[in-house]
């Protein structure tokens, strides 16, 4: 028996036929779906807040730090106000089944953490904020 699905893939939609395959017999091909306008609306998505910097302890900006790929924070090894350098390891993404290190682009301070260990993410969403020294 087939079943028919709609699945929507960064904001497009996508009608499939999936049919079960088993030893009984084929059933018939179903008829063709009738077509799906070409742009959907783009599906919201909910962020968590963000967890910024006391004023007193300087936040004042900084480079933000983007999520190269979709994927999963496995952990975040830094904190708001930790000095850092550049190549040092702010947070762990697992993509495709692979661990992936994000690294700091320059020296400095962490001025914000915008994402928590076990939040998903997609490419370009800001993970960390390091402001130079």
């Amino acid at each position: 028996m087939a079943r028919t699905f709609r699945i929507t893939v960064d904001g497009r939609v996508f009608e499939v036929t999936v049919e079960e395959v088993g030893a009984g017999p084929r059933p018939l091909p179903s008829p063709a779906p009738a077509p799906l306008p070409a742009e959907g609306p783009a599906p919201s998505v909910t962020r968590p807040a963000t967890r910024e910097i006391p004023a007193a302890a300087g936040a004042g900006g900084g480079e933000v730090v983007r999520a190269p790929l979709p994927g999963l924070v496995l952990d975040v090894k830094v904190e708001v106000g930790q000095r850092v350098r550049a190549g040092d390891v702010l947070c762990i993404l697992e993509a495709m089944k692979m661990e992936n290190e994000v690294a700091s682009p320059i020296d400095g301070e962490v001025t914000a953490i915008h994402q928590k260990k076990g939040q998903a993410v997609m490419g370009g969403d800001p993970l960390v904020t390091v402001a130079p020294l």
